[in-house]
């Protein structure tokens, strides 16, 4: 099954619906499956007195508002018409997460069938409910939440009318950038059996090793931060991947797929070629008369492998020649 990778453009379209349309090219040519963008309303997503978080003072204006910040990277209902017409010819599905109920109802409308909850939302009663109500596929992000808090957000999503089945967990970490030592990515396996459902990884680490070590075991989505430039100024730009970056983790992630392979331990189809020239079969140490028991100093396990194995040599000591043989010569 093919991992579902979410390019994270967030707000790292700095506001300008420019700059929102290359975000949404270098995720297409990337090979992404979703560009996903934020939706909401800054008079209902932060109080005026709200503070930054520490990585947002070091990125950003120290002396603004979250408030302010915020204000300044609303997209309004047009410019998600016009992106969402552009990912129609991009071919790359459209996601956004919503951060209140009138940005909800707004992405519904406009059509989107993936909802992204992010893990700041986690323990949002009216809001689990309000997505959960839409009976639509739902990512959940699980930063900074405990199995009980996975559990009590399940609970109402189910409870409100969206399918288990229609629910992927996604292990995170909600720091930027995350120390590696904090990525704790065995958490995920942790999810998966405890609550049955299915599981990806949000990445917030430097690099690209982690989602794709995240694939391998067993994540069907990833999501990741990346921005036309780290050095731009704004919020998660420092903590984004470079379109290179974002080439290569896709890259690796669609190679690691296929390396996993379905499981089934037989030679595979390319190396049943090289068994004849790597393994062995018994052979002749040196001439033998017809009649002449075979021993360990006659007979020797050699290469090509194209006779009898060498997993046969008990049964062949004692016997006697049939024939004459030359040295390595196989029986």
């Amino acid at each position: 099954m093919s991992t579902f990778i979410i390019a994270e453009a967030g707000v790292n379209h700095n506001g300008s619906l420019e700059l929102a349309k290359k975000l949404i090219d270098v995720a297409s040519e990337a090979g992404a499956d979703a560009v996903k963008f934020q939706t909401f309303k800054a008079d209902k997503l932060v109080s005026k007195t709200a503070q930054k978080a520490e990585y947002q003072k070091q990125t950003t204006n120290a002396s603004e508002s979250q408030y302010d910040m915020i204000k300044k990277l609303e997209l309004d209902e047009s410019a998600h018409r016009e992106l969402i017409r552009y990912c129609g010819d991009k071919k790359i599905r459209f996601l956004s997460t919503p951060f209140d109920h009138e940005s909800i109802d707004l992405l519904s409308n406009l059509g989107m069938e993936i909802f992204k909850i992010p893990s700041g939302e986690i323990t949002n009663l009216p809001y689990l409910r309000r997505i959960g109500g839409l009976g639509k596929e739902v990512i959940l992000s699980s930063g900074m939440a405990d199995l009980g808090e996975i559990e009590d957000a399940l609970d109402l999503l189910i409870s409100s009318g969206t399918p288990k089945e229609n629910i992927t967990v996604l292990h995170a970490t909600t720091e930027y950038p995350c120390p590696m030592n904090e990525v704790n990515l065995r958490a995920m396996r942790t999810i998966a059996s405890a609550f049955g459902v299915r599981v990806g990884y949000s990445d917030h680490t430097n690099g690209i090793e982690v989602p794709i070590a995240a694939v391998a075991m067993g994540a069907s989505v990833i999501e990741k931060h990346f921005t036309l430039d780290r050095t731009m100024e704004g919020p998660d730009h420092k903590a984004s991947l470079e379109p290179d970056e974002l080439c290569a983790m896709i890259s690796a992630i669609r190679n690691i797929e296929q390396a996993l392979g379905n499981g089934v331990k037989k030679p595979s189809k390319s190396e049943r070629k090289n068994m004849a020239v790597a393994r062995k079969r018994i052979v002749a140490a040196r001439p033998i008369r017809a009649g002449e028991s075979f021993t360990s100093e006659n007979i020797a396990i050699k290469r090509p492998g194209n006779g009898i194995s060498p997993m046969r040599y008990d049964e062949i000591l004692g016997q006697c020649s049939t024939k004459d043989y030359e040295e390595d010569e196989p029986l």
